[in-house]
């Protein structure tokens, strides 16, 4: 499978589950989950879905707990919503890449601010 073509169905499935999400499903934990991207595997038959949430570590596995449980639903809702050969079996997990660009921005600043500070000191 080419891997263009895992993208696109990968953000079809990105784009369906967030409307699902939005309009489908009724837990109010739900409601700050964000879709930020769908890794869909080359044979298309399993797809990890990666989420992200304001708040703590915890609160966002409880949000994942809730969607894992809530899996066989959205499965359903995407075989009426798309035209694929195979529905993915869904995996949802934390996308940490938010998280991690704000380390490094903040490390970087640091950086540059002792690299400041180390010129001002030695002049």
């Amino acid at each position: 499978m080419s891997s263009q073509r895992m993208q696109r169905v990968g953000d079809l499935l990105r784009q369906e589950i967030s409307e699902i999400m939005r309009r489908r499903m009724k837990d109010p934990r739900l409601d700050f989950l964000t879709v930020t991207f769908v890794e869909v595997s080359s044979d298309l038959r399993y797809a990890k879905v990666y989420m992200s949430s304001p708040g703590t570590e915890e609160e966002l596995a409880d949000r994942l707990k809730v969607l894992a449980k809530a899996a066989g639903f959205i499965r359903s809702e995407l075989f009426k919503r798309v035209t694929l050969k195979f529905i993915p079996e869904l995996s949802f997990r934390a996308d940490r890449s938010i998280e991690h660009s704000v380390r490094i921005s903040q490390v970087l600043r640091e950086l540059q601010d002792k690299a400041r500070g180390g010129n001002v000191e030695s002049e």
